[in-house]
């Protein structure tokens, strides 16, 4: 498979390199601004869980750009410098991290906070709507800190059966919440958008990140709504509906008559998490897992069962007996 395999089955991968933008997801957020004009009249934006930065790409040309604009970008990894950009590199689960970013506005809290954020996925897919909701809940909890009444809050967000929960808890902070879908976003993934318009917490809430978010009791009736369907939860496809469609494979040569040429990515990472990994597979030193079909059963059979077991685990077998494949 050559390099250019993922430019012909990925169109927004390759408008992405080619548009200097480090990540195809910038496209999402561009076209959540086209539907709910999430930069007008914003000053100060977070971007949360930002690495490898195409989002905050976007905030520091749609709001950086402006004069007394500043964008504030929060992550666990490094990440490579964008001009316009504070970078943090903290957690969002820390007040600490919360004092850092209030302290970049020198005091005031900001006007837009945003978070396209994801855990590894397992496959298992209530695992992952259940991490996925826990980290939007964490990213909503810091945004209590630091975002100002009035403000607008967006996340990533995994539509599953619990997605009505969300939405009420969410509601329970924003006058407006809706789920929108991005035409850059994949059909096939479960992915979406809760934009959170027009913060206004509950009367007498005091935002605290030494325990669990929402654990109290608010005078609110969506704990009391009937049924699995107590709330039809809103939902908005956005972005030019006639635009490239995320989940076909098209030709090299777009229908605008340009020649294509191979754009290699606009920033690799710096620091991945699997850096160590890929560097240990490349020099033949990243441990196998023995598979039974591998190793001559009737050989193990012959040995005490913890003396097999022990040996099958050893980097080295030294009884002869043990015929395993390399």
């Amino acid at each position: 498979m050559g390099r250019t395999s993922k430019d012909k089955r990925d169109v927004y991968y390759r408008l992405a390199k080619e548009n200097g933008w480090r990540a195809r997801s910038a496209f999402k957020l561009l076209q959540l601004d086209e539907e709910f004009q999430l930069f007008k009249g914003v000053k100060r934006a977070v971007d949360l869980c930002a690495a490898p930065g195409s989002w905050s790409q976007v905030l520091s040309q749609k709001v950086g750009a402006q004069g007394s604009g500043q964008v504030v970008a929060v992550d666990l990894q490094a990440m490579a410098p964008l001009p316009g950009v504070i970078q943090i590199q903290g957690d969002i689960t820390q007040l600490s991290t919360a004092k850092e970013i209030i302290q970049h506005f020198e005091g005031c809290p900001a006007d837009l906070v945003v978070c396209d954020g994801a855990p590894d996925v397992t496959g298992l897919h209530d695992v992952d709507e259940y991490m996925q909701a826990q980290l939007l809940l964490a990213a909503l909890n810091i945004a209590t800190h630091v975002l100002k009444l009035g403000g607008c809050f967006v996340a990533k967000i995994f539509r599953g059966r619990d997605v009505t929960l969300l939405y009420s808890q969410l509601r329970i902070f924003f006058s407006s919440v809706l789920c929108a879908k991005p035409k850059s976003s994949r059909n096939s993934s479960i992915e979406a958008f809760a934009v959170c318009q027009g913060y206004d917490p509950p009367e007498g809430f005091i935002p605290d990140l030494t325990r669990p978010l929402l654990n109290q009791s608010y005078d609110t009736d969506f704990n009391q709504l009937d049924g699995p369907t107590r709330v039809i939860v809103p939902f908005v496809a956005c972005g030019d509906l006639s635009a490239y469609d995320s989940d076909c494979t098209y030709s090299l040569d777009l229908d605008d008559g340009s020649e294509y040429k191979y754009t290699p990515p606009t920033q690799p990472p710096i620091a991945p998490p699997y850096q160590e990994a890929c560097r240990l597979k490349k020099n033949g030193q990243l441990a196998k897992e023995l598979l039974p079909q591998e190793c001559s059963i009737n050989s193990v059979d012959k040995l005490p069962q913890p003396l097999a077991l022990h040996t099958l685990l050893a980097p080295k077998a030294e009884d002869n007996e043990i015929n395993c494949s390399s």
